[in-house]
């Protein structure tokens, strides 16, 4: 059986990221998904998880999820290295950095598990489309939304997750999307993520051992998909919402 642990629902349920996890219980063969509320131990610490996930939330629940979090940051580090699935989206991925900075310039300390840093700015939600590329042993063109307050900015250049080809990448001045580590996954990309992207998403369900995965309303979903590809390729497109 293959087991998803869905970190903190209560607080990190935005945008319709719990969809994220419900597709992929509808689509896998045999899954259990376990939902850790803020005040439990994460299963992952004590259970054999194969997937970790946490979506996009609030400002002050970030900080919430990281004083939770650093409890368990070894735990997490090895989970991380063991090559197990971890998917974080929206701001979610702004937690495993060195820290986020605010308006203000107090720097709030996150879990440092990836050189980076988050920097806010409260008085500008910036939206925009996004198209680009993952590559592993195939090339995918992966889509999505992002609505965020803050960017992310790091020197290093070579644990990014998606290319963009178009809309910009953690910040206005980068063309790479999002953070990897082995299996570990973090995007700003909102959508949800999974639902938008069907073939992303059975690369997600092979990493967890479905050798043949078929996708819930996988003819349909794969319709919408290569709908709104051809929508966001078309150069007319305006990316800034």
């Amino acid at each position: 059986m293959i087991k998803i642990e869905f970190l903190f629902p209560e607080i990190a349920n935005l945008f319709g990221e719990p969809f994220n996890v419900k597709y992929l219980k509808n689509s896998l063969q045999d899954v259990e998904v376990i939902e850790t509320s803020l005040t439990d131990t994460p299963k992952f610490i004590t259970e054999d998880v194969d997937m970790i996930y946490l979506g996009s939330m609030s400002e002050k629940s970030q900080e919430l999820v990281i004083e939770k979090l650093k409890n368990y940051k070894t735990e997490l580090e090895n989970y991380i290295s063991k090559n197990k699935v971890a998917l974080f989206t929206g701001n979610a991925m702004e937690v495993l950095g060195n820290y986020i900075e605010e308006d203000n310039g107090n720097k709030i300390e996150a879990l440092g598990l990836f050189d980076f840093y988050a920097k806010r700015d409260m008085k500008h939600r910036f939206n925009t489309l996004f198209l680009g590329e993952f590559e592993d042993s195939e090339k995918i063109k992966v889509l999505g939304f992002k609505s965020t307050f803050s960017f992310c900015y790091s020197e290093k250049q070579d644990n990014y997750l998606f290319k963009s080809i178009r809309g910009c990448g953690i910040n206005k001045e980068s063309e790479l999307e999002g953070i990897r580590k082995n299996n570990c996954f973090g995007t700003y990309l909102i959508g949800p993520l999974l639902v938008l992207n069907p073939v992303f998403t059975k690369y997600i369900m092979k990493l967890l051992g479905e050798e043949n995965p078929k996708l819930q309303f996988e003819e349909e979903a794969m319709e919408c998909y290569n709908k709104r590809l051809e929508e966001f390729e078309k150069k007319e497109t305006d990316y800034l919402q």
